[in-house]
């Protein structure tokens, strides 16, 4: 099986991974990002794809805050890449609360351990701005979610 998965675009995002890069595939036919790995790109069905890495900066699209009894808010967030791309994450280093829709983020990959395989959070980014005419409340925007 493990053989499988590093054949398999998932196990080749996962080696992206753990070199530290957040990789994503183009449709070589419409130059269109593709995101989460796939063995055919959406809408087309086409099979030429193309491997590439991001830059790792994006814009937070959406966000919200998930409350677990006895722990500690967790920000769940949709990142829109400069690349063309949207993923699911979350955004560290920050108070959940605070995470503003129109933050630039930077990519962070955390290694994962025997139980878990590395994954791609976000960190806000130098000088990260908060658009103007964005939400206030990470939750009072709901737009694409």
């Amino acid at each position: 099986m493990p053989d499988l998965m590093k054949q398999s675009p998932y196990g080749t995002f996962l080696e992206h991974c753990k070199k530290g890069e957040l990789a994503y595939q183009v449709s070589t036919d419409d130059g269109k990002a593709v995101f989460y790995p796939r063995v055919a790109a959406p809408v087309s069905g086409s099979t030429n794809l193309e491997w590439r890495v991001s830059k790792g900066l994006g814009t937070v699209y959406s966000t919200t805050v998930v409350y677990y009894k006895d722990e500690k808010p967790l920000n769940v967030a949709l990142i829109d890449l400069d690349e063309g791309f949207r993923m699911m994450s979350r955004v560290e280093d920050i108070d959940p609360l605070n995470v503003k829709i129109g933050m630039r983020v930077k990519v962070r990959i955390h290694p994962g351990d025997e139980k878990q395989p590395p994954y791609p959070v976000f960190t806000p980014a130098e000088g990260a701005i908060h658009h103007p005419g964005s939400s206030s409340h990470p939750s009072s925007d709901r737009r694409g979610v």
